[in-house]
């Protein structure tokens, strides 16, 4: 027994250690998210492509075909959703939501507008313009918002984004005959397009973004980024045509064109998402708190410009 009893306490001490040895973390879990019937993505709500935001989206409505990292997973009304994101990489961003009914109807509302109006349009354009002269369409308002973007890299003391949108816009209007082209962005040049807007501004500058709003035709946003639209429409040089509907037909035109580029893209994340309205309320948080931590980077995106820094909360605005 003096033998017997060292052996037998080794042995289960090797088998709790196994038990409890060390474990992967587990995946968050996000909060629970009721489900939604027609709802608008980031794309169509705002009734403009939104590139970097509607990535997110896809990314959380439609998980890859194979996934080797930790996936998240979020609790709704109608079973856990697979996202297929590495919650590791990135810290979940959420963002309150107290105005949920109003905003599903507004949400349900714009669906219908770009389903039963604007996609229609958009299409029977694309028909008629070719995607070269669109794309040089978009480029040309892209170029006319280079004073929002010039703007605000000064108020955020990024002086070399500032400079680099001044080079751009003087490039491009010239040699790029009035923004149709793009040679400030080219290889040789490389002068990338800065990502910046009032809301962003605010953000910068310690201003939280309240609560999650969704408007009619303007989509997404909150209380800093509606305050920050305000801001935006002053630097935009179109909205000083006169009169007044001259500036809303540009406009009109600008959202028909921009949605042409971009056809096909909400109707993917609308078709994969269990909940298309909590996946693009959670891509427009996460995208618009991204943009005001890098404050002064710069990325490279192809496509149309995004209007706001990438708030998602724009039709009619600039």
């Amino acid at each position: 027994m003096k033998f017997i009893s060292p052996a037998l306490v080794l042995c289960a001490a090797v088998i709790v250690s196994c038990a409890h040895g060390p474990q992967s973390a587990s995946t968050p879990i996000l909060p629970g998210e009721a489900a939604s019937s027609a709802t608008v993505a980031v794309a169509s709500y705002s009734l403009e492509p939104q590139t970097a935001p509607l990535q997110i989206a896809q990314s959380e409505a439609s998980p890859p075909a194979t996934q080797s990292e930790p996936t998240g997973k979020t609790s709704g009304d109608e079973g856990d959703v697979d996202y297929g994101m590495d919650i590791s990489a990135a810290e979940k961003v959420t963002i309150d939501d107290p105005w949920e009914p109003f905003n599903r109807a507004m949400f349900t509302f714009n669906d219908r507008l770009y389903f039963w109006f604007l996609k229609p349009v958009a299409q029977g354009y694309s028909v008629v313009v070719p995607e070269p002269a669109r794309v040089s369409v978009s480029n040309f308002f892209s170029n006319l918002r280079a004073p929002i973007r010039f703007v605000n890299c000064i108020l955020q003391a990024n002086f070399i984004g500032a400079a680099t949108e001044l080079f751009r816009f003087m490039i491009n209007s010239s040699i790029g005959l009035a923004g149709l082209f793009d040679p400030a962005g080219s290889e040789e040049i490389n002068l990338v397009r800065q990502d910046e807007d009032f809301g962003q501004t605010l953000g910068v500058y310690g201003a939280g973004p309240g609560f999650y709003i969704v408007w009619p035709i303007l989509g997404p946003s909150s209380p800093r980024d509606t305050v920050g639209m305000v801001g935006d429409f002053f630097a935009y040089p179109i909205s000083y045509l006169d009169p007044w509907y001259a500036w809303l037909a540009v406009r009109g035109y600008q959202m028909v064109n921009d949605t042409s580029l971009s056809i096909g893209d909400y109707e993917a994340i609308k078709e994969a998402a269990i909940d298309p309205y909590a996946s693009v309320r959670n891509a427009y948080a996460q995208y618009r708190q991204k943009k005001v931590e890098e404050k002064g980077a710069t990325t490279r995106r192809p496509g149309p410009d995004i209007p706001g820094a990438g708030t998602p909360a724009r039709g009619i605005g600039p």
